[in-house]
């Protein structure tokens, strides 16, 4: 009935009509009001009247510039296209040094795989000899090396912070994905030993050797600019599945329930969670609750696509759903993540009483996982 009723008023629209310049044309309903601005002119300040005292002076909102171009143009203007933005010139907040109480890392806004190439030519550019890199983790490290092995100036600044000039210095650089999307952090960790010795200390999880990490972050944060400046690299390898084998994991709770399991901290899952909910392309985000760590999805709708709207024959002719049919035919359900231990667990839930179906729940989550990295 509703199509009927669409096709009705159009052909009724059509019949009393013998042309569409009413519609389109210069002076139809539906015409180009882009120049109508031309036309404007001035007015009269508003005056107040003079017995009214203790009021604020009007003054103009928007007041219009004196240093206009011209102000007797005529005709129909054309708007310029915007210009494109420029691309492979870095900006000076590509990368930029974070500090909390002690540690020091870089803050990157590039993927890892941009990052990796950046990071490891500045090692190998200082005399830094690469022992083991795992570009799918974003780790790499370097071998025992003498400070005098190393490049002249940052060996002797180096060897002034270690404890012992005849030492032997190694290091590991750690990149990470950031909170926000497509960006990185970047960690740096040197630990020291006798030159000469066969020990094997392992690289802290924190710093030791602030004075040396300090320093190697500031000269890496340095190269990094100026290599942004020039353009940079992507590392197809590191770019592959970013951590995901390592960090992800799909299993069962005690009850049976599927459980999607993040190597990582709350803020960094959430935003990671909520760039695979948007990637999934699968059903419709609704509503976010960051507090309760919940994304509320609509499984019945895809995401929204705002270039393929229904035009407006679209709209008369039916082919959009009613708001009543949209919710006649939702299937709503509710992502929770919740921080266990050094992980966060994902879960599906009907609502906070209900969990999902398993079978909808392990949908859910294998498509998250498909999409974290």
């Amino acid at each position: 009935m509703k199509r009927l009723a669409g096709l009705s008023a159009l052909a009724l629209i059509i019949s009393s009509t013998s042309g569409c310049g009413w519609l389109w044309g210069e002076d139809g309903y539906f015409r180009d009001r882009g120049s109508d601005y031309l036309q404007a002119h001035s007015t009269a300040p508003m005056q107040l009247p003079s017995d009214v005292s203790g009021v604020k002076r009007l003054d103009p909102l928007l007041p219009i510039p004196r240093n206009v171009a011209d102000d007797n143009v005529s005709g129909e203007y054309e708007v310029p296209r915007p210009q494109p933005l420029t691309g492979g010139a870095g900006q000076a907040n590509d990368y930029s040094l974070q500090r909390s109480g002690s540690s020091r890392w870089v803050l990157a806004q590039h993927a890892p795989a941009e990052v990796w190439p950046v990071a490891r030519q500045f090692f190998e550019d200082n005399g830094f000899r690469i022992a083991e890199e795992r570009p799918q983790t974003g780790e790499f490290s370097t071998t025992w090396q003498r400070f005098d092995e190393l490049s002249a100036s940052l060996g002797q600044r180096l060897a002034s912070t270690a404890s012992s000039n005849d030492s032997e210095v190694r290091v590991r650089v750690r990149m990470e994905p950031g909170v926000q999307r497509n960006t990185s952090e970047v960690y740096v960790v040197t630990v020291e030993r006798p030159a000469g010795s066969s020990a094997e200390p392992d690289f802290s999880s924190s710093s030791t050797n602030t004075g040396a990490d300090a320093l190697l972050v500031d000269e890496l944060l340095a190269s990094m600019n100026r290599s942004a400046e020039k353009g940079g690299s992507v590392s197809l390898l590191a770019e592959r599945d970013f951590d995901v084998p390592n960090r992800v994991s799909l299993s069962e709770d005690g009850s049976g329930n599927p459980v999607l399991n993040v190597g990582a901290d709350l803020d960094r899952a959430w935003s990671s969670v909520g760039r695979a909910l948007e990637q999934g392309g699968q059903w419709r985000v609704e509503d976010i609750n960051r507090s309760l760590g919940l994304y509320y999805i609509n499984l019945s709708e895809k995401p929204e696509d705002k270039e393929n709207k229904p035009g407006f024959f679209g709209r008369v002719f039916g082919s959009e759903p009613t708001k009543e049919e949209r919710e006649a035919r939702a299937e709503r359900y509710q992502v929770r993540l919740s921080k266990v231990g050094e992980n966060v667990q994902v879960t599906v839930e009907k609502n906070i009483n209900t969990v999902a179906p398993a079978d909808v729940a392990r949908r859910v989550l294998s498509a998250i996982q498909d999409h974290l990295g």
